[in-house]
């Protein structure tokens, strides 16, 4: 039953109002981007607006329209009708609900008599439940599983009995009491049935001449007559009878390599009367090594008509073999599944592939390998029957148009699984509780409106959930409705939650005109402003000579006024928001909350932003202007005037931090976290890289200091317009650096040689000059000199003749 808004009572009134709001605010969380379902219904009437989703409300409140507006504008989402001014308590927003009917506790066997019925076994709680749905909210409900302790089982044993068989069916005979001994481990209650099958008995799967439809195998061999499927032994707990009926079995045989064998399965599975079937778990081993036909291989032997999916044993014989064609895989599937019935087929290693593939087709299956002589078979079935129990599987019947299911298990050790998987729980053992939330959801209403009934079960076994849908298509307030009321124009419509709902023929938001007469020249002369040409401003339709002006994609944006003349949209913005998200926009002007103001509302009016440290607006150096401070002289900076990054003293002040932030020295270097992180630093290669006067719209400060290594270090402090204190620094400070003596001696020793080198030059070349001014000067006097040329009296000649007296003269 849905939620009425409207309330009678405080305590309902206030409930539903913590509802909506609460509802709104999840409206309001999603993006604008996404459209608004409410709008785009165009919904004329409540029950139509309730139904486009789960966040659509209704406004009954008789004034809510403003001039301009559709009816369909009532319907919108829950915030945004609480924002355009409709009360809570007037809000139509029904809700759906969950009711279970039937909650019996799932059994606990060690706590339970020993002696319970099948019947009296619970495995799946809850049994029945019912369901309110309101289209678009999701319903939920938990349904737990537990795997009965010493739970019964029918184990039904289908067997190929074509001449390949032979030597199978001898240990097959003492089957039934051999596996009735090892599933006693397992349950106290356990029966055993069998059935077997050949091929269908047409050309060219048999043989038809009269001699092999006697006898189909060849030389002294004695078999039975070919047949389609037989139910030897219905389902028993006497295994001893088991294996006297199965003794007296014989081999049959066919001409084909594929079996018959989805006749039988089919006959099997529909047949539960004469198979004896209980409501407990039922497997049924299908034991062959061959493969098998399928739909459509019929029309070999001249069979067209499709299988019926019916039970035709006469006699546990099945006699329509040669008038139906065999079963499709999906048949078989469904038919298994409608009558709980897990298969394990156990098949020699040859067609393990195949039928692993038919094993992915059928849920609720398993495959095992057969020995050549059968001789595993009871080790194959406790097997399969331990992995088939060990997993649930939940399946749903078939669904309502618009309605959808969704399933999350909750397994052993905490798995989680969704979506597909979450249907599923695997490894589970005896006494094990598994939990599956499953959540229904309607979109719309169906057609008739009336309940509908699906059902919930694990897969293979017959318990089941049974659910009842209910659909809400109408608000509450549509039952309340006047017929014929004079509220809609002389009784022209029904008046039912705050709106006429118009008999045929009829239109206007108070059924006022004829769908015949909406259109004419003077219904649109009253639609025009001004006497102008455009017909509602070219915003909206002439409807009974009103304006009903259009709708924007975007669900907030409307047009209204009487000509559609004035918008909610076309204000003024400021930081990309319609009247700086500090107002609202009417007929395209802004009305700002208070404390705002301006054309886009997005000057403040608060001067607390202002206030410096001194309790001064600005700081006494300026005006507060919109919540924020314009300061007189230009050389003040900061949110309060009270920076001067280019007054004397600023590089002395800010010379430690900078020094401990970029090169981790100074004295504040051990506090330099605590004391220095108001600015934001920035290093640069070199003092050209620095930022100057010119380059930015804000003062910028060079500063030059020595550190403590007795270095220089440049640095530049500003204050920017976002009053944001940024400092850039060069990377390397310039230390001077001591003298090098090997250049400085190699310099000296260098000038000594030189210096001595020019001296020796200069003396050798003045000595060149001398010699050559005293050569010419000798020259000179030379050629000047007269000597006498008369005999020297004193003159003696250096020359003494002496004569050898010895010497003759030869």
């Amino acid at each position: 039953m849905g939620l009425v808004v409207k309330a009678r009572l405080s305590g309902e009134m206030d409930l539903k109002l913590s509802l909506i709001a609460f509802l709104g605010l999840l409206c309001c969380c999603n993006s604008q981007k996404e459209g608004n379902e409410c709008i785009s219904a165009n919904a004329k009437y409540c029950g139509e607006c309730i139904q486009a989703g789960a966040k659509c409300g209704w406004c009954t409140d008789p004034n809510f329209l403003k001039q301009g507006e559709t009816v369909s504008s009532r319907c919108d989402e829950l915030q945004s009708l609480l924002k355009r001014g409709c009360n809570a308590s007037l809000i139509e927003n029904p809700v759906g609900k969950l009711e279970t009917v039937k909650n019996v506790s799932v059994t606990d066997r060690s706590k339970a008599p020993k002696n319970l019925k099948p019947e009296d076994i619970t495995q799946v709680q809850p049994q029945k439940v019912s369901l309110t749905l309101r289209s678009g909210e999701p319903q939920s409900f938990k349904l737990k599983f537990k795997r009965a302790e010493d739970y019964p089982i029918d184990l039904y044993y289908l067997m190929d009995l074509s001449y390949s068989m032979k030597d199978d069916l001898e240990n097959v005979k003492n089957l039934g009491t051999s596996l009735m001994l090892e599933m006693s481990k397992i349950t106290s209650d356990f029966r055993i049935g069998f059935g077997s099958f050949v091929e269908k008995t047409v050309m060219p799967y048999i043989s038809t001449t009269p001699a092999k439809l006697l006898n189909p195998c060849t030389g002294d061999q004695n078999c039975t007559s070919p047949f389609s499927y037989k139910n030897v032994l219905p389902l028993t707990s006497d295994g001893s009878r088991f294996n006297n009926l199965v003794g007296v079995q014989q081999i049959s045989g066919n001409l084909d390599s594929p079996e018959g064998g989805f006749d039988a399965i089919m006959q099997v599975a529909v047949c539960g009367d004469q198979i004896g079937w209980r409501n407990v778990t039922r497997l049924l081993v299908f034991s062959t090594d061959a493969g098998f036909h399928f739909a459509g291989d019929g029309k070999l032997g001249g069979i067209v008509l499709p299988n019926d999916g019916k039970c035709h044993l006469e006699n546990n014989i099945y006699t329509m073999s040669h008038y139906y064609d065999y079963p499709s895989i999906a048949h078989l599937v469904q038919k298994l599944s409608d009558n709980n019935i897990q298969t394990i087929f156990a098949v020699t290693e040859e067609f393990q592939p195949v039928y692993q593939e038919l094993k992915n087709l059928i849920p609720k299956s398993a495959v095992g390998t057969l020995s050549a002589n059968s001789s595993n078979v009871i080790n194959l079935i406790i097997d399969a029957y331990n992995s088939l129990s060990s997993e649930v599987i939940l399946e749903n019947s078939k669904l309502p148009e618009g309605v959808t299911i969704a399933y999350t298990s909750r397994c052993k050790n905490g798995v989680t699984n969704k979506d597909e998987n979450g249907r599923r729980c695997s490894n589970i053992s005896i006494g094990d509780e598994v939990h599956f939330n499953i959540s229904i959801t309607s979109k719309g209403c169906p057609k008739q409106g009336k309940p509908e009934i699906i059902k919930v079960k694990p897969l293979g076994f017959t318990e089941e959930v049974e659910i009842t849908l209910n659909f809400i298509c109408e608000c509450d307030c549509h039952s309340k409705g006047i017929e014929n009321s004079p509220d809609c124009h002389f009784g022209n419509g029904t008046y039912e939650c705050g709106a006429c709902r118009c008999n045929e023929g009829r239109v206007g938001r108070n059924c006022e005109c004829s769908s015949n007469d909406v259109a004419t020249e003077d219904m649109d002369r009253t639609c025009r402003k001004d006497n102008g040409t455009d017909i509602c401003s070219n915003n909206g339709e002439c409807v009974c000579g009103t304006c009903e002006c259009k709708k924007r994609e975007n669900p907030e944006e409307r047009y209204s006024g009487q000509f559609c003349e004035c918008d909610n949209f076309n204000c003024d913005r400021s930081g990309s928001l319609l009247c700086g998200g500090h107002g609202r926009c009417e007929c395209r002007k802004c009305i700002c909350e208070p404390m705002w103001n301006g054309t886009a509302c997005d000057c403040s009016l608060d001067e607390s932003t202002c206030l410096a440290s001194n309790k001064q607006i600005c700081n006494g150096r300026g005006r507060c202007e919109c919540g924020a401070c314009k300061c007189d002289d230009l050389k003040f900076q900061g949110p309060t005037c009270e920076a001067c990054p280019t007054c004397p003293g600023v590089c002395i002040e800010h010379k430690e931090c900078v020094e401990c932030r970029a090169f981790g020295t100074g004295e504040k270097k051990e506090t330099c976290q605590k004391e220095c992180s108001d600015f934001t630093l920035f290093k640069v290669k070199t003092r050209d890289k620095l930022p100057q006067p010119n380059d930015k719209s804000y003062p910028v400060m060079h500063c030059k200091e020595r550190d403590a290594n007795d270095c220089w270090f440049y640095y530049t402090y500003a204050v920017t317009n976002n009053t944001e204190k940024v400092v850039y620094v060069v990377e390397e400070p310039e230390c001077p650096t001591g003298p090098d003596i090997i250049p400085i001696v190699a310099g000296v020793v260098a000038g000594i040689v030189l210096i001595g080198l020019a001296l020796l030059l200069i003396w050798k070349l003045l000595m060149i000059i001398h010699d050559r001014r005293e050569f010419a000067k000798f020259e000179k006097e030379k050629m000047n000199a007269k000597w006498d040329t008369g005999e020297n009296p004193i003159y003696k000649s250096a020359v003494t003749t002496v004569v050898n007296p010895k010497y003759e003269g030869k």
